[in-house]
């Protein structure tokens, strides 16, 4: 996939009108609507302060949870319209429709300088369905398409990848940020390139592990997928979370690893205990030993030594997905300590997006941090090589 792609600063958007994708989809309170983290709106402040400064007349457009197609009051992004005006210290003109004829008024009297938000995208059928009756109707907003919502570009929807068969499209600063280090650290990376992958499944990282077993030098695993790896060595991983159909994938790989000359790090002990609770009795054992009916929460001390010193000469590293249960604070060491040994590094360091990104928010690492994915999903079809629709879409260099 070719990652140079042209961004806002490489077309001259005076006087224009410019439909912008952002990614508003911010969790919110249940009873009151409040936003609880507005960190997704603060993300798109920049390349917005870049058009409006100038002197672009701005369409902008996202979604919000999941309505499939319906209208629910509690998703409408009123909410948002107003804390983007708070945040940018300017109105925030808000249509309470999309296509419709509110939206059309607004835009045709928008001003360059001036900005406006549609409501939810995915309130429209059409959106998802990537249908381009609809993608046509938002491109009439727009004279130019400035796409900036990293966390759907794996999705081909109308307003991700359908509006660029109708106007010149280009990246914001957000998704240029993304691909320049998401994309130079998997096509030339500052070696050796290790990357550490976590969280519970082996399944939703088979095709990033495949992908990376032919460019990084040292891959770590922990996390609830190790497990199938242990369980792939022959040992007994008692109630541990285990992928019975993916041991066979899990023991070609580790014999992947050695035909390739890739060091695959695995567990060699772990913390155990006999529930899953923050209370749970807990022991640290060699993955060995693991007794019946206890389930691994976290890697072990002798683990967290050699993936720290894995990571400790690293020139890029790649990491998605926590080494344990971080969110009960006795399983969290593994996550705490990889973090840290991250941060540290001195190395060219990208989190993915998700539970990483929160676990490095959460444990204070962040600013030491090269890069945090700001798309979950869109991250991980990143990192297996996959060619995402709301980039392949945009104008290339």
């Amino acid at each position: 996939m070719n990652y140079s792609k042209k961004n806002v600063t490489q077309i001259d958007v005076q006087g224009k009108k410019v439909l912008l994708r952002c990614d508003f989809n911010v969790p919110q309170d249940k009873a009151t609507g409040a936003i609880t983290d507005d960190k997704r709106i603060r993300a798109a402040l920049p390349t917005i302060q870049y058009l409006l400064e100038h002197k672009a007349a701005v369409v902008a457009c996202s979604h919000l949870g999941k309505p499939k197609g319906t209208w629910k009051e509690s998703l409408t992004l009123a909410p948002v319209a107003e804390r983007l005006q708070e945040l940018l210290g300017q109105p925030v003109i808000f249509a309470k429709d999309i296509v419709g004829e509110d939206a059309k008024a607004k835009a045709a009297a928008l001003q360059p300088g001036q900005i406006m938000l549609l409501e939810n995208l995915r309130f429209d059928p059409r959106e998802e369905k990537n249908d381009p009756s609809f993608a046509k109707e938002l491109a009439e907003f727009g004279e130019i398409y400035v796409s900036d919502a990293f966390g759907t570009v794996h999705r081909a929807h109308a307003s991700t990848a359908g509006v660029a068969a109708y106007l010149p499209a280009v990246s914001g600063f957000l998704i240029g940020r993304e691909l320049e280090v998401m994309g130079k650290a998997l096509d030339d990376p500052a070696r050796p390139f290790v990357a550490i992958l976590g969280g519970a499944k082996v399944s939703d990282k088979i095709a990033v592990i495949e992908n990376l077993l032919n460019k990084a030098d040292k891959i770590l695993i922990g996390g609830g997928m190790a497990y199938t790896f242990i369980k792939a060595q022959g040992f007994e991983v008692g109630s541990s979370l285990l992928e019975a159909d993916k041991v066979d994938f899990a023991a070609q790989m580790i014999e992947k690893a050695k035909a390739k000359g890739v060091e695959l790090l695995l567990p060699v002990d772990t913390i155990v205990a006999d529930s899953f609770a923050a209370d749970a009795a807990a022991q640290t054992v060699g993955v060995d030993a693991i007794p019946e009916g206890w389930m691994g929460l976290d890697i072990g001390p002798k683990t967290i030594e050699a993936f720290q010193k894995a990571i400790a000469g690293a020139g890029t590293i790649v990491w998605n997905g926590p080494m344990g249960v971080f969110e009960f604070d006795r399983f969290a060491e593994g996550t705490r300590a990889v973090a840290r040994a991250v941060a540290q590094s001195g190395g060219v360091s990208i989190v993915g997006g998700g539970d990483s990104a929160a676990a490095v928010e959460q444990l204070g690492f962040a600013d030491q941090i090269t890069h945090i994915s700001t798309g979950g999903g869109a991250s991980l079809e990143f990192l297996e090589g996959k060619e995402l629709p709301g980039v392949a879409c945009l104008m290339d260099e």
